[in-house]
């Protein structure tokens, strides 16, 4: 019975729906974390070459405009 009165407060209750949020949100992070230090252990020396693309790169002059002309209208 306390396995229903727990889902009941979990669902049922403000403080509960804040609590499954909150857990929801640290529990993404913690994933985050992990998948982001392996990957980091598994790249570290991987050095940048011409082909490796950044979704921040600030390396080329485009300001956001086409090389063709028909769509940059």
């Amino acid at each position: 019975m306390w396995f229903l009165d727990f889902m009941n407060w979990l669902f049922g209750t403000r403080p509960g729906v804040t609590c499954l949020l909150v857990g929801g949100i640290l529990l993404f992070l913690l994933i985050a974390f992990l998948l982001e230090r392996k990957t980091r252990r598994e790249f570290y020396n991987h050095k940048k070459s011409p082909d490796d693309w950044d979704l921040f790169d600030d390396d080329n002059d485009e300001s956001g405009w086409s090389e063709f002309d028909d769509d940059n209208k």
